[in-house]
């Protein structure tokens, strides 16, 4: 190809000398990207090819090495197209106080750039006795109000973990949640020599696409002088935590971690005067070389594998209740950064580890990292001053992900057959779309639009022990009338996979008709909703 160039070259030297001569000045005076220069040579090659004799041995050169480029250039434009989604993460120490009445600008409903992915990690939520098993049970109010405040706006609830006062809670629009699969959950406690949950690590380690995700929420061990206890503990939960999977059973073996939380570091040797002018004159890039987790990343590697945005924010603990004043009680704690949110994104593996015969598994994980990049930009850091209901002010970070889909297809396609309503039992069908270990506890729910949660269903139907017919290719599955809602209303239908741990397949939205027995009998909407709320108190 380089020979058949050079001769190409020397016969046009002379008709290209002109069309280089006027983009010279040009050239001279900016910088032109490379696609525009190929644009330029394209059109000086067109240029002279029209003064080409037909018998010219060159043209077949031409069309050769022409040939060449367009074959390279429908290699790239046959890849699959990188997609762009938002992840919007908080983390906040709550001081075991109860909700506010409104988190939209904590979440910042209004935006118009809406995130795909919220992932909201708390610590100090309430955790007295009673109300922790009382929280397990019927879902803390934290968690109500974040679904409540989500839901609405078409998200839903896909996982969550709780320890004592460490809460995560990880929502999705609906339109992805077919696409998270591969979810679990663990948690470390390091409080009192790791017997007590107050303080510690929980996680929630998902695929969003095929991509692993790990998103940790830590609490790590409060004051001064204890920076080394800190990265201690971090360490321990990156030990403790292991998943049921090959390719990833760490949480550094993700392709991204995001690690959050009240990490607990502090400002160091600068006195509580020049501190508090550097946060009123907002020069807070003079607090940063003393900042504790900025001193540690300098000497500790593990630190060193994480990335964090710039702290233009002024620190967000401690400070009175209610109020934008820092402590003034008599302890008069020194301002620091203790809420962060640092991520880490997997480096691609040596040569070494790639020629590594005998994990041949892993090399195919890495072969195929390589063909659906991620790449994940910060686009925004910051605080959340309007909150004074803790003595910690929450800190949000918005990011960018763009990855290449592994998957586009749900495994399942689920659809309800006929009319439906609760005077006859009505029929499911679905479909595998792609092969995947189903189980005999798999089953189909029942939800409303607008569910909150996976666990928000009105009812559900066992896919193995309530099946009525099958082929090669549909499955038929009864759901009793008697469960089915009396007044109707819009519904859709979700597979859940018990190994998968998450939702594989969604319905399209459907009505459900109101029953005509329970309009004959009497049972008006009014009667059933005061029957539905007696029942709910």
């Amino acid at each position: 190809m380089s020979s058949s160039m050079e001769e190409i070259s020397e016969y046009f030297s002379e008709k290209l000398q002109r069309q280089r001569s006027d983009s010279a000045a040009s050239s001279s005076t900016q910088s032109t990207s490379s696609r525009q220069h190929v644009r330029q040579r394209l059109a000086m090659l067109l240029t002279c090819v029209d003064d080409l004799d037909t018998d010219h041995k060159l043209q077949t050169q031409v069309a050769k090495t022409l040939d060449e480029a367009f074959l390279v250039c429908r290699q790239i434009a046959g890849r699959p197209k990188k997609n762009p989604f938002r992840l919007y993460v908080v983390t906040w120490n709550v001081a075991t106080a109860e909700p506010p009445d409104d988190v939209n600008a904590l979440l910042q409903l209004n935006s118009p750039k809406k995130p795909d992915l919220y992932v909201i990690g708390l610590q100090e939520v309430r955790a007295a006795p009673l109300k922790f098993v009382s929280d397990l049970a019927f879902e803390d109010s934290w968690s109500h109000l974040f679904m409540d405040t989500l839901s609405p706006l078409h998200y839903i609830k896909v996982s969550s973990i709780r320890m004592q006062g460490l809460l995560l809670l990880f929502f999705s629009k609906l339109e992805h949640v077919p696409f998270i699969r591969d979810i679990q959950v663990t948690y470390t406690r390091t409080g009192l020599y790791g017997y007590w949950g107050n303080k510690g690590g929980v996680t929630i380690r998902l695929s969003f696409y095929g991509h692993m995700l790990c998103f940790l929420n830590c609490h790590l061990t409060a004051h001064m002088n204890y920076a080394s206890q800190r990265v201690d503990e971090f360490e321990h939960i990156l030990d403790a935590q292991n998943f049921n999977t090959k390719n990833t059973p760490h949480v550094l073996d993700h392709k991204v971690v995001f690690w959050f939380g009240d990490l607990n570091f502090r400002i160091e040797d600068h006195g509580m005067l020049f501190v508090r002018n550097c946060i009123t004159s907002q020069r807070f890039n003079l607090l940063w070389p003393k900042d504790q987790l900025t001193m540690m990343k300098q000497k500790e590697v593990i630190l060193q594998k994480f990335e964090e945005g710039p702290l233009d924010f002024q620190p967000t603990y401690k400070f009175d209740l209610n109020s934008d004043n820092y402590d003034t009680s008599g302890k008069k704690r020194k301002p620091a950064w203790c809420d962060r949110i640092l991520w880490r994104v997997k480096p691609k593996a040596s040569l070494t580890e790639n020629t590594n015969e005998e994990e041949p598994e892993k090399q195919q994980e890495e072969e195929r990292e390589d063909e659906f990049p991620l790449k994940m930009t910060q686009e925004y850091y910051t605080s959340k001053m309007e909150y004074g209901i803790s003595d910690h002010k929450p800190v949000i970070g918005i990011f960018r992900l763009e990855l290449r889909k592994m998957y586009e297809t749900p495994l399942v396609q689920v659809f309800a057959e006929g009319e439906w309503s609760a005077d006859f039992d009505a029929v499911i069908t679905y479909r595998l779309l792609q092969a995947f270990a189903s189980s005999a506890w798999d089953w189909i729910g029942l939800y409303k639009v607008g569910f909150k949660s996976v666990s928000d269903y009105i009812t559900y139907a066992w896919v193995k022990d309530d099946q009525v017919s099958f082929n090669e290719e549909l499955f038929q599955v009864y759901m009793n009338k008697d469960e089915i809602p009396v007044l109707g209303g819009e519904c859709v239908l979700c597979y859940y996979s018990s190994n998968l741990q998450c939702i594989v397949g969604i319905s399209q939205p459907f009505k459900v008709q109101e029953s005509r027995a329970a309009i004959e009998e009497g049972l008006v909407p009014e009667n059933i909703n005061g029957l539905n709320q007696a029942l709910a108190s």
